[in-house]
């Protein structure tokens, strides 16, 4: 009895809930892309703040504005300081001794209730209920100190229209210290994932119906209760003008570091098609390709892009996208298919053409690079567990490195400096 006892209560911690990175909020491409790629932007500056702070003797305050859980908690700790050699044991950018305080503010009390569970025991955490329609809250500007840096994740600043992100983000300047950090994060207007609504005019603030409909498998969607809610879509143009107002409204300069379209291969909505009845079902392939020992389909990997009519920048940017990406895959594909593990060699390899881009370039060399060094392996699944990986980080590394930061992406992300 003892044991069945035993065994009872450790089912029902969730602790043996059968986990994996193909499906679910915490899939692969959250992991290993999505959290990945904003933290590889937000290095640069991050490590600016952190040296700038350890040389006046100071550690590091973090404001996270829509907090939900507290999943950016992660991310932020999660940033490292440079990409790491193979053998440097690399340490985060902002590391537990130099974080003073991490405060977190949302609206939801499930979702506070949910982070207080998983951070609660963190003497170094806070969560405050509030909503920031308003601008932040009076237990954040009137109760505490200047924060180092601000920052929301995941579309948070889609949840509000161009007034109120400008209130925010002038609030956050009035609070913050003589030198600080600003990261928003909105939904782009120009994503793949919703063409059926570009026409919207972008000189006119749009508010799309967000459907959470990619948490059900896809026989569930047509039944399924979805729930929904507007979230607003912006391109950097709409950015830069409330950055612009918050700054006069503050009189507080705001400098634009980067901008960057995060999720262009790989939203959420590219599996549901809720927007766009062409989108690519990639999603769940790419998840496969972090998995372990799971083989991908790697056809399943390639696009056939159908445009819409009238838009013909965007489209010629998802033209160039999409052939790159296939480009790719089809390279990998045919090197998988020449390569004779016996005799660990190619029979051929095809031709990297001098006019393609330079990222596909470097990633079309790394895969032969990749294959041609582990290919003869004979334990465990060389492919599932080395090369597909690799390729997801090549496509990861395309995305990054071919997009213009303009509203592509799922999601549009700005960082800031700023300085009074």
């Amino acid at each position: 009895m003892s044991e069945k006892k035993a065994y009872t209560q450790a089912f029902h911690t969730g602790k043996y809930d059968k986990a994996s990175g193909l499906l679910g909020k915490y899939d692969n491409v959250r992991r290993f892309w999505e959290d990945q790629v904003t933290a590889i932007f937000l290095r640069p500056a991050l490590n600016d703040l952190v040296e700038y702070k350890s040389k006046r003797l100071e550690r590091v305050r973090i404001l996270d504005l829509g907090c939900g859980s507290g999943d950016g908690y992660d991310l932020i700790m999660g940033v490292t300081t440079k990409d790491p050699g193979i053998y440097e044991y690399i340490t985060e950018a902002v590391t537990e001794d130099m974080l003073k305080d991490y405060v977190g503010v949302d609206i939801n009390e499930d979702l506070l209730d949910q982070a207080e569970d998983q951070y609660g025991s963190n003497p170094k955490m806070r969560f405050i209920q509030g909503d920031l329609s308003d601008g932040l809250i009076p237990e954040i500007m009137n109760d505490e100190p200047p924060f180092d840096f601000y920052f929301n994740s995941f579309g948070t600043l889609s949840h509000f229209n161009n007034n109120q992100s400008v209130k925010i983000i002038a609030d956050i300047c009035t609070h913050a210290a003589e030198r600080a950090l600003f990261m928003g994060d909105w939904l782009g207007r120009y994503t793949i994932e919703w063409q059926d609504l570009w026409h919207h005019p972008v000189d006119q603030e749009y508010f799309m119906d967000y459907r959470i409909s990619y948490i059900y498998p896809e026989e569930e969607r047509a039944t399924a209760d979805v729930a929904s809610f507007p979230l607003k879509l912006v391109c950097r143009d709409e950015i830069t003008d409330i950055i612009q107002r918050a700054s006069q409204e503050s009189g507080v300069e705001i400098k634009p570091l980067t901008f960057f379209d995060r999720s262009i291969f790989i939203g959420r909505h590219l599996d549901t098609g809720d927007y766009n009845k062409n989108c690519p079902k990639l999603r769940g392939p790419v998840n496969a390709l972090f998995e372990n020992y799971v083989r991908t389909d790697l056809e399943t990997l390639l696009v056939d892009y159908v445009p819409r009519q009238g838009f013909d920048h965007i489209n010629n940017f998802y033209e160039m996208f999409f052939m790159s990406t296939n480009a790719l895959v089809k390279y990998t594909m045919h090197l998988l298919g020449e390569y004779d593990c016996d005799k660990a060699e190619f029979c051929s390899i095809p031709e990297i053409l001098p006019f393609y881009p330079t990222p596909l370039k470097e990633a079309m060399e790394t895969m032969r690079k990749v294959i041609e060094g582990v290919g003869w392996l004979k334990w465990g699944d060389v492919r599932a567990n080395v090369i597909e990986s690799v390729l997801g980080f090549a496509l990861r590394k395309l995305e990054m490195e071919l997009q213009p930061g303009t509203g592509m992406g799922h999601g549009l992300v700005g960082i800031f400096e700023i300085r009074k």
